[in-house]
């Protein structure tokens, strides 16, 4: 399911990357700024489609990232903490290194440093979907450690997000979130099992966080938190397994193509190739490109050598450092982190830099020297 949703979302950006440098560019920017709104009584929820795809499907996205977590901590591969070490410490170099690039390359710019954290993201849809292009060849063991250690990246999203990128905080509405959390936090205590309870609930906090000042994906990921892991009147009935493996199609062939469609659209209008040499794209395409592959593979490398971890079964030094590469394709994470980054300042960037420019150029290199690396160091069968 991963992989072909990376597909579907390769083919999405490329869309919104033809249709955006076609004819049809100005009914492209009528279609993303279309104005949708909400109102029941006094309380009114009036956005943009872009802004509606951003802060509203983005928020089920993050809702399946939170029951993926929860359920890897507490059945899965993550479950173990034998296999919890590498990915953990390739994903915090994964992090450290291409947010020190970015820094180097853009410190002194205040602006620019809003950034700093959007090279720090992996796609796990798109690196899936390229690791899909090799079929067999590829041993599961490594599979698991791409996907290990895109959760462990994906803790770090959230974080920063919630820490860094939140503003003008509502006390009123931050109240109205915490009585939520804790009526989520009575009825898992008591036993419930119906998933529309929790769902009703998490609209409401939903808004309440859209209308805190605090990113509204974050409901999505509290919300799964409470999601039980087991019917209390039926132990071989898992509500967190059943919502996941209906959410998994929703969001690899709706919410994530909608997200780079809109996302992804850039008019090349203009563009020269001294603007790929800003030092905001630059910094994020390096920091994907070569900071990725860097922090991850040198950490795991010394943990590996210092006997704090072993290489993945059936995996190989070569395998280890495919993976390292294709961890820097960043395309939705990182968009999602640039549209947070740099939303106040739209009108600035369009004459000064596009973030997108970096963020598709180092997933493209990151993506394409990773096959290659793969393809030349996976024996011809698994093994």
């Amino acid at each position: 399911m991963e992989s072909a949703g990376g597909i579907v979302l390769m083919a999405a950006a490329v869309l919104a990357m033809i249709v955006a440098n076609s004819p049809a560019a100005g009914l492209y920017a009528l279609f993303i700024d279309t104005p949708v709104e909400i109102r029941v009584g006094a309380l009114k929820i009036a956005k943009p489609l872009f802004l509606w795809v951003n802060d509203g499907l983005m928020a089920i996205f993050f809702f399946l990232v939170g029951l993926e977590l929860k359920r890897e901590f507490l059945e899965g591969e993550l479950s173990r903490p034998a296999n919890v070490f590498l990915p953990a410490i390739g994903a915090v170099g994964g992090m450290l290194v291409p947010v020190a690039i970015f820094v180097a390359l853009n410190a002194g710019d205040e602006q620019a440093m809003r950034g700093w954290a959007i090279p720090a993201a992996t796609d796990i849809a798109f690196a899936l979907g390229i690791l899909s292009l090799l079929g067999s060849r590829v041993p599961v063991s490594l599979k698991v450690f791409l996907v290990s250690l895109a959760i462990f990246d994906d803790l770090g999203a959230i974080v920063i997000i919630a820490v860094f990128y939140s503003a003008d905080v509502s006390g009123m509405a931050l109240l109205v979130s915490a009585t939520c959390l804790a009526v989520l936090a009575v009825i898992n205590w008591r036993g419930v099992s119906s998933v529309s309870t929790y769902i009703l609930i998490g609209v409401v906090m939903w808004i309440a966080v859209l209308k805190s000042g605090v990113h509204a994906t974050l409901a999505g990921v509290a919300l799964a938190a409470f999601i039980p892991m087991r019917d209390s009147s039926d132990p071989g009935h898992s509500p967190l397994r059943e919502l996941e493996h209906d959410l998994h199609q929703v969001v690899a062939f709706a919410v994530l193509p909608m997200f780079a469609f809109v996302n992804a659209g850039i008019s090349l209008s203009g563009v020269g190739f001294g603007d790929l040499f800003h030092a905001v794209p630059l910094g994020i395409a390096a920091g994907l490109f070569v900071g990725k592959q860097l922090g991850i593979f040198v950490l795991c490398f010394l943990a590996i050598r210092f006997g704090l971890a072993r290489l993945p079964d059936g995996a190989n030094w070569g395998g280890l450092y495919g993976v390292s590469i294709l961890c820097g394709v960043g395309f939705t994470m990182s968009l999602f982190v640039g549209s947070l980054a740099f939303e106040n300042v739209a009108v600035d960037r369009a004459i000064v830099f596009d973030e997108r420019l970096g963020i598709i150029l180092g997933s493209v290199l990151s993506g394409v020297s990773g096959y290659v690396v793969f393809h030349f160091t996976l024996p011809i069968t698994r093994q």
